[in-house]
């Protein structure tokens, strides 16, 4: 068995990775450089795909040529909201159709392979309001794909799989300790940088989903929520 794992460096793709090869399948996992703000993230994936041993695949799609969004633009990245406010609407940190485009061009990397599955770390429960992270978004773009591609024709169809898309951040962090994500190499953070900021959306859902798994976040921030600060000195 064999699959595409989309693997962004975050959190949820290196647990999706972790998922799909404890189901035996044999993976290569793919990354995009499509001109965000900083390459940590590629940099994560490229370190987590080593860790597990698979191989890695970077494709560059320069979505600045768009624009529209705080990670491909000059766009100032939302910093400081609650994770009430998080959520609440679409923020300026999403890509338009950055998905859809992922998603379609890890199909034809599917065929190359011949691989029958996709698996991409969409979550609908603790997320940042993009819509391209929804069950629905997900069977329109399985179903697309096996209209479009000549494995869907010929009737042996790839299957997009978003295993996280119902898991609260938590509940993913439990999942991955569980399959010996190395939480240490993934990068969170809308900027780049020796440490995360700790005030981006990425990295305020990253560090709530920490303290309610009752774990603490292995990475080093220039700044950290007074009350993810409180659950450490609760911790010690």
């Amino acid at each position: 068995m064999r699959s595409v794992v989309l693997l962004s460096g975050g959190i949820d793709s290196a647990t999706v990775l972790a998922h799909a090869l404890s189901r035996g399948y044999e993976v290569t996992t793919l990354s995009f450089d499509y001109g965000q703000r900083h390459s940590r993230e590629l940099e994560s994936a490229g370190r987590i795909a080593e860790h597990f041993g698979v191989k890695h695949v970077v494709v560059t799609v320069d979505l600045r040529a768009i624009g529209g969004s705080a990670l491909t633009s000059q766009i100032a990245v939302p910093e400081r909201r609650s994770p009430e406010e998080i959520g609440s609407e679409i923020p300026v940190t999403y890509v338009p159709a950055r998905n859809m485009i992922m998603l379609s061009i890890a199909a034809g990397l599917a065929e190359v392979v011949d691989a029958d599955r996709i698996f991409y770390g969409a979550n609908a429960i603790d997320y940042s309001g993009y819509p391209d992270c929804r069950p629905e978004f997900v069977r329109a773009m399985e179903r697309a794909i096996n209209l479009g591609t000549k494995r869907g024709v010929e009737g042996r169809e790839i299957r997009v799989e978003a295993p996280l898309i119902t898991l609260t951040k938590a509940e993913i962090i439990r999942l991955g300790h569980e399959l010996g994500v190395p939480f240490e190499l993934t990068w969170s953070c809308y900027r780049g940088g020796e440490k995360a900021c700790g005030r981006c959306d990425s990295c305020i859902l990253r560090l709530k989903g920490f303290m309610e798994a009752g774990f603490e976040d292995p990475l080093t921030y220039e700044t950290l929520p007074d009350w993810y600060a409180e659950y450490l000195e609760g911790r010690k």
